[in-house]
């Protein structure tokens, strides 16, 4: 036994800036804290530059272990796929039954529950916790979104709560259900990051289009941050826009290649909406967004081939035009949280983890890049009733119905400049389709039924009917008729 052992409360594991600023949070706040990176020199400069942080620095995995007080608990912070599982490798063989590990990635949930399962059965707890709000957030105070075998989350549930961000002194983290959960939760989060994001850059190009300057349109963004659409994205979107190039004096947006990166987790949240048939269309048109804009061959040849409006919006009225930009946004923007957290809503039943969707509102009301104020009225219209969707709670659908007319004009507007919106676009048609009476699919069963024999059901009689289509006259069978 060394002069170490047993001395930390808690390890990170992975010292780029993520984990090492995490650490950081977990000692500021008087936790002894452990580290270690599969490369010393990193753990050392680390070491160097925190002193005040008095961490428990290792050379080696055993010693790392060894530091760590039991049950240990350990936090991985590093690449999701394969360098996770090779971490898990490296740390358990040196780890006791009921000793904690805990990945901060961003992994997709179906590694999550299968690591949980095969760690399970050796008798160590996994926790798989989605953490968002980027470096500042790990160092001061991220959202936080835990989930695993709830009897481990009483050992590192206080820790992780004491170092997430806090709204009005509550704690932006909780347990949100078992195995896969928390990873789930985080993906939806980072789907509905990726609409909010399409939907600001649709409302910029809308000013844009009616002739504000970047710097014009800064100081809109920062008037709407005032009012509700007060949110993290919509403040640093006036920071982004106000930013001036040093080598050409042009507003840095301008001169910013025009190709958005992905990292996979919005891919996965429109992957997922597909495998439980939950519709995410305003999500996955963002995805769809970023794909097309980092398709150069394709854009070529679309500008050299095809012809349109030129994106200049008409308007009499500037500061009307801009107030039903603003409601527009707002429409957009609570669709996408609309159909974010019923996807969370049906994945909790589909795979028995009884989330509580208004808990997920309330962590993500500070710390997380979708922080906003709307959030706060989220939460509590789903803890006031049981939601099938947001867009039925009263408030919501008040604020909806108060808004839709500039929404629609909007839409209209950019459809006759030119200006790419799928998201407001898509938005709106969600809104429209779950909302109707009757939709087409009335017809699209019966195309199934003539070409493929796929039956179909009647609004005037149970059982399911097949018809032999023939024209004006046709028979009708019962196929299962009760």
């Amino acid at each position: 036994m060394s002069d170490k052992t047993g001395t930390a409360q808690i390890g990170v594991v992975g010292m780029a800036v993520m984990g090492s600023n995490l650490a950081r949070n977990f000692a500021s706040k008087g936790f002894r804290t452990a580290i270690f990176n599969r490369s010393y020199a990193k753990t050392a400069a680390v070491l160097e530059a925190h002193p005040e942080a008095g961490f428990v620095g290792s050379e080696t995995v055993e010693e790392f272990v060894d530091s760590l007080e039991k049950p240990r608990r350990i936090i991985m912070m590093v690449k999701a796929g394969p360098a996770t599982d090779a971490t898990i490798a490296t740390l358990t063989p040196h780890l006791d039954q009921g000793d904690i590990i805990i990945d901060g990635g961003n992994t997709y949930f179906p590694d999550t529950r299968r690591r949980e399962k095969e760690l399970s059965a050796q008798g160590f707890n996994f926790i798989g916790c989605g953490i968002s709000g980027g470096e500042e957030g790990a160092l001061k105070g991220p959202a936080m979104m835990p989930g695993g075998p709830q009897e481990s989350y009483a050992h590192v549930g206080p820790m992780l709560e004491a170092v997430a961000a806090s709204y009005e002194g509550e704690p932006c983290c909780t347990w949100i259900g078992t195995d896969g959960a928390g990873h789930f939760v985080k993906m939806v989060h980072n789907g509905i990051e990726y609409a909010d994001m399409q939907f600001i850059g649709e409302a910029y190009d809308l000013l844009k289009g009616a002739g504000l300057s970047a710097s014009e349109a800064a100081d809109v963004f920062a008037q709407w941050n005032t009012g509700d659409l007060d949110s993290y994205l919509i403040e640093i979107t006036s920071e982004v826009l106000r930013q001036i190039d040093a080598e050409t004096g042009k507003p840095l947006v301008d001169v910013v290649v025009d190709a958005a990166g992905m990292k996979g987790t919005g891919t996965w949240t429109v992957q997922e909406s597909l495998n439980l048939g939950v519709p995410a269309a305003a999500i996955a048109e963002a995805v769809y967004a970023r794909a097309a804009s980092s398709s150069p061959e394709l854009r070529a040849a679309a500008r050299a081939a095809l012809t349109g409006p030129d994106g200049h919006v008409r308007v009499d009225d500037r500061d009307a035009f801009i107030e039903d930009v603003r409601q527009a946004l707002w429409c957009a923007k609570v669709v996408a949280y609309a159909q974010g957290l019923h996807l969370i809503k049906v994945a909790g039943q589909d795979y028995d983890w009884d989330i509580d969707v208004a808990a997920v509102a309330r962590i993500w009301r500070a710390g997380c890049i979708i922080r906003a104020k709307l959030l706060d009225r989220i939460s509590n219209e789903y803890a006031a009733g049981n939601l099938e969707t947001l867009l039925e709670a009263p408030s919501i659908a008040a604020g909806l119905a108060g808004s839709q007319a500039a929404w629609r004009r909007v839409i209209a507007r950019a459809t006759e400049a030119g200006v790419p919106i799928p998201g407001f676009a898509s938005a709106l048609s969600y809104y429209d389709l779950v909302r109707a009476d009757r939709t087409n699919a009335a017809l699209t069963q019966g195309l199934r039924d003539f070409f493929g024999a796929h039956t179909y059901r009647r609004t005037d009689k149970e059982g399911t009917f097949h018809t032999l289509w023939s024209g004006d006259r046709s028979e009708v069978e019962a196929v299962d008729a009760h």
